[in-house]
């Protein structure tokens, strides 16, 4: 709370004038900084209807630093004019026998509080040639309150027991309660925005009756990353500069033998109607520990689990989860992100039934205008990219990918052939950045992260 001899001085200004006072006026009568006054109005004001306060700007224009310097030097015409020796130059050199510093003169009227003379041409134009600012000043307009007096009584924010045994209390003003206020909001933790969104699309699933997969193993082989899905070990995306290779431990051991010898044959010779890539498969490739670069790595796990019962029952599997690429990293790629993968298998799945289920799913999004294009992916086929039209940026953007898994790719597991499995997957970054209005991801994850972002970050509603 300000002085009360400041409040009082402030007070006997008021008491002085007819209609109101100006704070800034206040603050020139009593000769003291004006955001001083302010703060003595704030405290006025918490002690009840003593003043009135109405807040409202002016704008005027001062002379900027470089600007007080013309005024004190002359103009920079001005000074070269003046260093023109004594002995002069021909007048071929300099036509000019006087000028007119027209920009001190200019200033020199702001500086006056003449400011209003200038033309607005005149002003925009110092204003270019940063000589002049124009500031705008909040200011309060200050009157008589209804219970208005020039002596400062404190007001009481406490009922004591003794005000109560005393019976003091009734001679005591006490400061109006607010039973709005807010309380002091307790230390808590803060759900990052990315886990507020997972949160989300996690419980979309769930209404749409799908099962969690444990995606719990960041470490995967390369045949149940890459191989298990039909995907050639020559694969650019088998490359160094696309995958993170383990050096300890370098390589697995364990694996379905009956199982990796199928996959071994599809990919060398073929099988299944299929006529198989025609290379020399080997096993040292298959064995490579890596960073799994998506989670279809766990969805080939959980559907070769499928297999191996006895009757095949329909299943609907989701995952959110990690996923690691030997990205170059930018605004909107890092070497982790997360995936959001859905698998259903069930007997005679179509591409028809695929854009069913993307349409409910991404309907729950709020997404309900999509776009399908067709794509490659080594295992599926048909595949599709997924795309939605964005309201903001008034064009169809991409928003996942699609298909229905290959022949080549489930037979070998041991799946009915009557069987067939549906997926799609996206990124759990992207929506999370349209939704926040971020636009580097290196500010949603990463040492850049500012944590009061992650304190103020509200619920996601991802249909709002």
């Amino acid at each position: 709370m300000a002085d009360s001899g400041l409040l009082e001085s402030v007070l006997r200004l008021v008491e002085k004038v007819d209609g109101g006072v100006d704070s800034q006026d206040v603050a020139g009568g009593l000769s003291v900084d004006h955001q001083v006054v302010v703060g003595a109005v704030k405290s006025l004001q918490a002690l009840g209807e003593v003043i009135e306060a109405t807040q409202r700007s002016s704008k005027h224009w001062e002379v900027t630093g470089e600007g007080n310097e013309i005024l004190e030097q002359g103009s920079h015409e001005a000074r070269v004019f003046k260093a023109i020796p004594e002995e002069g130059l021909p007048q071929s050199e300099l036509m000019v026998d006087s000028i007119e510093d027209a920009v001190r003169e200019k200033l020199q009227q702001v500086k006056k509080g003449q400011s209003s003379q200038l033309e607005e041409k005149e002003k925009n134009e110092l204003k270019k040639r940063k000589l002049l600012t124009e500031v705008t000043v909040k200011s309060y307009w200050i009157t008589k309150g209804s219970n208005f007096s020039t002596t400062i009584t404190k007001q009481e924010t406490e009922l004591t027991p003794e005000m109560i045994a005393s019976g003091s209390w009734r001679e005591k003003k006490f400061k109006p309660y607010n039973f709005e206020a807010m309380g002091v909001a307790p230390d808590s933790g803060h759900l990052h925005p990315l886990m507020k969104v997972r949160t989300q699309f996690r419980q979309i699933f769930l209404e749409m009756g799908f099962t969690e997969m444990p995606t719990n193993n960041f470490i995967e082989s390369s045949f149940w990353n890459f191989d298990s899905l039909f995907q050639p070990q020559q694969h650019p995306a088998r490359d160094q500069h696309d995958t993170f290779f383990l050096s300890d431990p370098a390589l697995a051991h364990e694996f379905p033998p009956d199982y990796l010898e199928r996959v071994k044959k599809v990919h060398s010779e073929g099988g299944f109607g299929s006529q198989g890539y025609k290379y020399d498969w080997k096993i040292e490739e298959a064995q490579k520990n890596i960073l799994r670069t998506h989670t279809t790595a766990v969805s080939a796990r959980m559907l070769y689990k499928l297999a191996q019962q006895e009757k095949f029952t329909p299943v609907k599997y989701f995952s959110i989860d990690r996923v690691f690429r030997n990205e170059t990293l930018d605004a909107t790629h890092l070497a982790e992100f997360h995936q959001i993968e859905g698998v259903v298998a069930d007997y005679g799945l179509t591409l028809g039934d695929l854009m069913g289920v993307l349409h409910q799913f991404f309907t729950k999004l709020g997404i309900t205008k999509l776009r399908f294009k067709p794509a490659y992916n080594p295992y599926t086929e048909p595949s599709m990219e997924v795309f939605s039209y964005h309201e903001g940026l008034k064009k169809w953007v991409e928003v996942g990918n699609s298909g229905v898994f290959r022949p080549e790719m489930l037979l070998p597991m041991g799946l009915p052939e009557e069987v067939s499995v549906i997926a799609w997957g996206l990124s759990l970054e992207r929506p999370t950045m349209i939704k926040y209005g971020i636009n580097n991801i290196r500010e949603l994850v990463g040492h850049k992260v500012n944590l009061q972002m992650v304190y103020d970050s509200p619920v996601c509603r991802l249909d709002s």
